[in-house]
C-alpha cells in the first residue's frame, strides 16, 4: 500500500522538529510523525510520501528544499506555491489551486500512484478533493481541529461576529465542509469530535467516521526523572520551590486559555498557599518578535502575574528544548503536583497522555479528547474550562488528599499503556485496506442473525473473543450485529480495539438508533424508516423536566443524551425505575425505562428498545424470529432476551436474569463472555436440528400408518 500524506502547513522536516516555533507547528505534526514513523514498520505499507509546502523564511533553509528522506519508505516532498513565504493556516486557502495543481503533477509522474490519501486540516482535504476528483484516488480525513468550534468559543467568551465581513474562520467552516463532503472515512481522535462537533457541518455523516485515539511513543516519559537543569530553569522563579506545581504545557494560543488557569491561581489564596504555578508557552527571545496572537497572550499571563502579584508563586521559563519534556513532567511528579489542561475545547490532549505516563494526576477540560482520556486512564478530574472557582476547587481537592493523588497518579500510569502508536496503526492500517477494496461485490443476504450486546457479553474476556472469532469466521451464512447502550462510535472504537469481528448492522444508544454497514466499505448508514417509527410521542424536553427533582438521579455526561436516548446516574437505594415510570405516569408521558448495573438508567421513546430493534431489523432481513439468535449479561438487555426465542444468558451474568420470571425460555450458557455465545447459538441449533428430527420422524410413522 501507498499512502500519500498531505499537511499543508507548519515547519515540517524530517528531523529536530521545532515544536513551538510558531503556532502551526505543534500537536498535529507529532501526531503526523508518529503514525508514519508506526506505518512505516508494518509490512502492508509500502511506501509512504508526506507532501508539504516548500516556503522561504527565517525559520531556516530546510523548509525550502524538494525533498527530505526520512527513512527507506518515508520521504518528504515539498512544493511551492504562489505565495513563496511561510503562511499561517488561516491565509493557505488562497495557495490550495497551486498547490493541488503541483501535486496532481507529481502524481502522474510516480511509477505507482498511491492508493489513499491521509489529508491533515481543512485545506489538505481540499487538495484531496480536487485530486479525488481529477484522479479518482480517495481520501481519510483528520481535522486536528475545527473551525466551528473554534468560532463557538470566540463567542463564548464574548467575542462579536461581523455579519458583514466574512472572515478567516468563516472561509475554514467552509474548507472543511468541503473536506469532508469528500472524504470516504474520517478519523476522529474522541467522542466528543465525532459525535458533537462534526454534527454542526452540514456533510455530516456519523457513519462516516470512525474514532482512533492517536497514539504516543511513552517510553522516555515512563523512565522520566527530574534532572537538575530543570529545576534550575523552573526553581529560579520560585520562593518556594519544594511546593507542588500545578504545571502547564501549551502553545500561546487563545485556545490553550492558559489565563484561566491564572485566574484560577490568582483569585485562590489557599491555592497560593498550597502549590506554585509552572507555565511553559512555547519558546521566545523578544516578545516583539512573536506573532501577535502568541505575544498577545504572553503580555495577558504577565499583566495577570502582575496583577495577582504572584511574582515568586509562578514559574515562566523563556525557552525549553523538546527532550526537556520529560523532565518538567518529572519535575511535578517528585513534588506530587497536578498537570492542568484548561483549553476551551481539546481535540484529544496528548500532554495528559505524557502526564499519566510519568505519574503525574491531571485537571482537563470538560471539553473534547479529555472525557475519553480521563474515562479510559482515570487520572484526574474535568472541569468547565470557562470556570476558574472550578479549577481551583478541582486542584485543592487533589492537593490534600494523599490517596486521590496517588489513585489517580498509579492509575494513570497502568491505563495509559492502551495508547500506543503500534495498535493505533493496525486499525489504522485495517480501515485504510477497506476504503481502498471496491469490489463491489453485494453480499448475500444472511440466512440466520446473531445479536450480540457488547460490555461482558461479546467483550471482556481475550481469550474468549479470540475464540469466538475463530467460530464466527467459519459460518458464512450467519450475519453479525451488535445491540448495546454505547452510542455508534463509541461502539465501534471498542470493537475495532479489541479487534473483534466488524458487525454488519449497529443496534446502539440501547436500541435507538440502528446503523448498517455499507458492501465492502466500513462505514455505515442509519436507519430512518426507524427513527421516523419510534419519535411518536417522544418528548424529549417534557420528560427532562419532569425527571429533575427526582433524589440521587442525575443525567449522565452531555456526550451520554442521544436524540432518542436520555441516560441518567441513580446514586442511593431504592427501586429508581420504579420511581422514574411513576414520575413519566405523573406528567403523562410515554417512555420505556432501562435500568442496569444497579446505576445506569435509560430513558427511551415508547417504541424503541434493544428487542424492538431486533425485530424491526429481522424484518427488515426477511427472517423469522426463529432464524435470530440474541446474547446478553444484564437489565438493558431484557427486552431483548424477552421477545425472542433463542436467547442466550451468558454466565457472567448479572442483574438478576437467571431468575427473571419473563426469561425462563432463555438459554443460560455454561461458560462466560463470547465462549458462551457460541455455546449458546450452538445449543439452540441442536435443539432446532432435534426438533425437525422429530417432526420428520412423526410425519414418517403417519404416512406408514396410513399406508397399512
Amino acid at each position: 500500500m501507498f499512502v500519500l500524506h498531505i499537511a499543508l502547513q507548519g515547519c515540517l522536516r524530517a528531523t529536530d522538529i521545532e515544536y513551538g516555533v510558531n503556532v502551526d507547528t505543534g500537536g498535529h505534526i507529532r501526531y503526523l510523525l508518529g503514525l508514519v514513523e508506526a506505518s512505516q514498520k508494518s509490512a502492508d505499507i509500502d511506501r509512504i510520501v508526506v507532501a508539504t509546502r516548500a516556503f522561504d523564511s527565517e525559520f531556516g533553509p530546510d523548509y525550502a528544499a524538494p525533498s527530505d528522506r526520512m527513512s527507506d519508505k518515508v520521504e518528504i516532498v515539498r512544493f511551492r506555491t504562489v505565495d513563496p513565504g511561510y503562511l499561517p493556516k488561516e491565509d493557505l486557502w488562497r495557495e490550495v489551486p497551486s498547490y493541488a495543481e503541483a501535486l496532481i503533477d507529481w502524481i502522474e509522474q510516480q511509477p505507482v500512484r498511491p492508493a489513499i490519501i491521509h489529508a491533515h486540516y481543512a485545506d489538505a482535504g481540499v487538495v484531496a478533493d480536487i485530486v479525488r476528483g481529477k484522479l479518482g484516488i480517495p481520501y481519510v480525513f483528520v481535522a486536528h481541529s475545527l473551525g466551528r468550534v473554534k468560532r463557538k468559543a470566540f463567542l463564548d467568551s464574548g467575542g462579536v461576529a461581523h455579519p458583514d465581513s466574512e472572515s478567516a474562520t468563516d472561509i475554514r467552516i467552509k474548507t472543511e465542509e468541503r473536506a469532508v463532503a469528500g472524504a470516504s472515512l474520517i478519523i476522529a481522535s474522541s467522542r466528543d469530535e465525532a459525535e458533537n462537533q462534526y454534527a454542526d457541518y452540514e456533510a455530516y455523516r456519523p457513519g462516516h467516521i470512525r474514532i482512533i485515539p492517536p497514539g504516543a511513543e511513552l517510553t522516555t516519559f515512563r523512565t522520566a526523572m527530574p534532572n537538575l537543569s530543570v529545576d534550575k530553569m523552573i526553581n529560579r522563579f520560585l520562593v518556594n520551590h519544594d511546593k507542588p506545581p500545578l504545571l502547564t504545557l501549551a502553545r500561546p494560543v487563545v485556545k490553550k486559555n492558559i489565563a484561566a488557569l491564572l485566574h484560577a491561581f490568582g483569585e485562590s489564596k489557599a491555592l497560593q498557599e498550597k502549590a506554585n504555578l509552572v507555565i511553559f508557552v512555547g519558546n521566545r527571545d523578544d516578545l516583539n518578535d512573536l506573532e501577535p496572537e502568541s505575544a498577545g497572550i504572553l503580555k495577558d499571563i504577565l499583566y495577570l502575574i502582575d496583577l495577582y502579584d504572584l511574582y515568586g508563586k509562578v514559574a515562566l521559563p523563556k525557552s525549553h528544548q523538546p527532550a526537556d519534556v520529560p523532565a518538567i513532567y518529572a519535575y511535578a511528579w517528585y513534588r506530587r503536583g497536578i498537570f492542568v489542561n484548561p483549553a476551551l475545547n481539546e481535540p484529544f490532549g496528548l500532554t495528559l497522555l505524557e502526564a499519566a505516563a510519568v505519574g503525574l494526576p491531571i485537571i482537563a477540560t470538560d471539553s473534547g479528547g479529555p472525557n475519553d482520556i480521563v474515562e479510559i486512564c482515570q487520572n484526574g478530574e474535568l472541569v468547565d474550562p470557562n470556570d476558574p472557582g472550578e479549577i481551583a476547587a478541582s486542584a485543592l481537592r487533589i492537593l490534600n488528599d494523599e490517596a486521590l493523588w496517588q489513585d489517580y497518579s498509579s492509575e494513570g500510569f497502568r491505563a495509559v499503556r492502551r495508547f500506543d502508536w503500534r495498535s493505533h496503526a493496525n486499525r489504522y492500517h485495517r480501515l485504510l485496506g477497506a476504503v481502498i477494496k471496491q469490489e463491489g461485490q453485494q453480499q448475500p443476504a444472511p440466512r440466520e442473525l446473531l445479536v450480540c450486546d457488547i460490555d461482558n457479553t461479546l467483550l471482556g474476556s481475550r481469550p474468549a473473543l479470540a475464540e469466538f472469532s475463530e467460530w464466527f469466521g467459519t459460518q458464512h451464512k450467519l450475519g453479525f450485529a451488535i445491540a448495546s447502550g454505547r452510542s455508534l462510535h463509541s461502539a465501534l472504537s471498542v470493537l475495532e480495539q479489541e479487534e473483534a469481528p466488524l458487525p454488519d448492522i449497529m443496534i446502539t444508544s440501547v436500541g435507538s438508533e440502528i446503523y448498517y454497514r455499507q458492501p465492502d466499505h466500513p462505514s455505515y448508514v442509519p436507519d430512518l424508516e426507524w427513527a421516523d417509527w419510534i419519535s411518536e410521542n417522544w418528548e424529549r424536553e417534557q420528560i427532562i423536566d419532569a425527571l429533575q427533582d427526582i433524589p440521587g438521579l442525575r443525567p449522565q455526561s452531555p456526550l451520554e443524551q442521544r436524540r432518542f436516548k436520555l441516560s441518567y446516574i441513580a446514586h442511593g437505594k431504592g427501586d429508581f425505575k420504579a420511581r422514574v415510570e411513576e414520575a413519566l405516569q405523573a406528567h403523562n408521558l410515554s417512555a420505556s425505562v432501562a435500568f442496569s448495573h444497579n446505576r445506569y438508567l435509560d430513558v427511551l421513546p415508547r417504541r424503541a428498545s434493544k428487542g424492538t430493534a431486533v425485530e424491526f431489523v429481522g424484518k427488515r432481513l426477511g427472517l423469522a424470529n426463529a432464524r435470530i439468535f440474541v446474547a446478553g449479561d444484564s437489565g438493558n438487555d431484557i427486552e431483548m432476551l424477552r421477545t425472542m426465542p433463542n436467547s442466550i444468558i451468558v454466565a457472567n451474568f448479572r442483574d438478576g436474569l437467571g431468575s427473571h420470571e419473563a426469561l425462563s425460555h432463555c438459554f443460560i450458557a455454561p461458560r462466560r463472555h463470547a465462549r458462551g455465545v457460541v455455546d449458546g447459538v450452538t445449543h439452540f441449533r441442536t435443539n432446532s436440528a432435534a426438533s425437525a428430527r422429530l417432526a420428520a420422524a412423526s410425519d414418517d410413522q403417519e404416512a406408514m400408518a396410513g399406508s397399512l
